[in-house]
């Protein structure tokens, strides 16, 4: 098992990763309510692979990129199906997407065209993130006690819609200053 990387933690990653499909199959057929227990699995199950991988060094390149993979695979897989339920602004959904293509697209760039080296997220990205699953996990228990949309609704979708744009921009400043002096990378 150590050979291919596969440790506790990188195991734990891939069982995140195969509950997508259980996850937007619960959304589309309507179990909102267990869509969000399986939510909140997925976000144990991160926290709990980040502590061991941390606490027992379990850290490996499989589990640097399969982390990240499982995370924002679930994640857009629920933004994606929530506006197909038409339980989310689709312009929301687009703009959520649209921004997590533009950084895996910029971190590709980067890689290519400057000092490849590991980036830390931004701050506002985590911020982002956050609010997102705070607004998709709210989502879904609403739904799940059956309850009609109300302001808070309104006031999470904004606060991911500000939170997204100005983490976008920011990857992009950041990007055009590593580009523009690549021998000395943020």
């Amino acid at each position: 098992m150590s050979r291919l990387g596969l440790n506790l933690p990188n195991l734990i990653s891939l069982a995140r990763l195969l509950l997508v499909p259980l996850e937007i199959w619960l959304i589309l057929v309507g179990r909102y309510g267990l869509a969000f227990w399986v939510l909140v699995a997925a976000g144990i199950s991160d926290a709990l692979d980040g502590f061991i991988a941390k606490r027992f060094d379990r850290r490996t390149r499989l589990g640097a990129l399969l982390d990240p993979v499982a995370d924002k695979a679930m994640l857009i897989g629920v933004y994606i199906t929530l506006g197909v339920a038409q339980q989310l602004w689709t312009s929301l959904v687009v703009l959520v997407v649209l921004r997590d293509v533009m950084i895996v697209g910029g971190f590709l760039l980067i890689q290519v065209f400057a000092v490849p080296k590991h980036y830390d997220p931004l701050y506002i990205s985590k911020l982002n993130t956050g609010v997102q699953i705070i607004l998709v996990g709210f989502v879904l228990a609403r739904l799940g006690l059956g309850a009609s949309a109300g302001w808070p609704d309104l006031v999470l979708s904004l606060a991911v819609a500000v939170t997204t744009i100005v983490s976008g921009f920011s990857y992009l400043v950041r990007w055009a200053r590593i580009l523009a002096r690549p021998e000395q990378a943020l």
